[in-house]
């Protein structure tokens, strides 16, 4: 007999409903809505400018993902995003002598600071990769290469907003 099953007869079925609704109020779930002074939290950064096209897109995507209400709160933190992109392309047709696909590599360093002054709160690096199907259609490559741009920057987003939720939240 297993440890599981002499469990299971040890406890009678209502003391592990019991006991599971007791641990139940324990736990929060990472990805569940967001209690009421977290969400004001996130709503109080300011992301600053970030430059180049996936700067734009990252920007966009951050200020969604931070701020998605659209409340106009006072910013209490600043958001400060340093890119580094890089492309390369591992597969190379041997017969035309050109690359057959790309992958878009994304470097994001990131430090949420007070607005007031002062060390900052969280830093970190966050990477991404997203790659792409290369032709012989030069508009078709430029099209895939910015899909993978803003697939990274969707991703990215993600990535800064869970650990910035996480830095928060641990606060007391």
């Amino acid at each position: 007999m297993s440890l599981f099953e002499r469990f299971q007869k040890s406890l009678p079925l209502g003391g592990l409903f019991g006991c599971t609704m007791l641990l139940a109020g324990c736990f929060q779930p990472l990805y569940g809505t967001l209690n009421g002074q977290l969400r004001e939290e996130l709503q109080a950064i300011a992301v600053d400018p970030i430059p180049d096209r996936i700067g734009h897109y990252l920007g966009n995507e951050l200020i969604f993902a931070l701020n998605g209400s659209g409340s106009q709160a006072p910013p209490k933190y600043r958001l400060l995003v340093t890119l580094v992109e890089k492309s390369q392309t591992p597969l190379v047709d041997t017969f035309a002598g050109r690359a057959s696909a790309a992958t878009v590599v994304v470097h994001a360093d990131f430090q949420l600071l007070p607005v007031s002054g002062g060390p900052a709160l969280l830093k970190g690096t966050a990477v991404s990769t997203a790659t792409y199907d290369r032709s012989i259609q030069r508009f078709a490559n430029l099209r895939a290469a910015r899909d993978a741009e803003i697939r990274n920057a969707k991703t990215l987003a993600d990535q800064i907003r869970t650990r910035i939720s996480a830095a928060l939240a641990a606060r007391p």
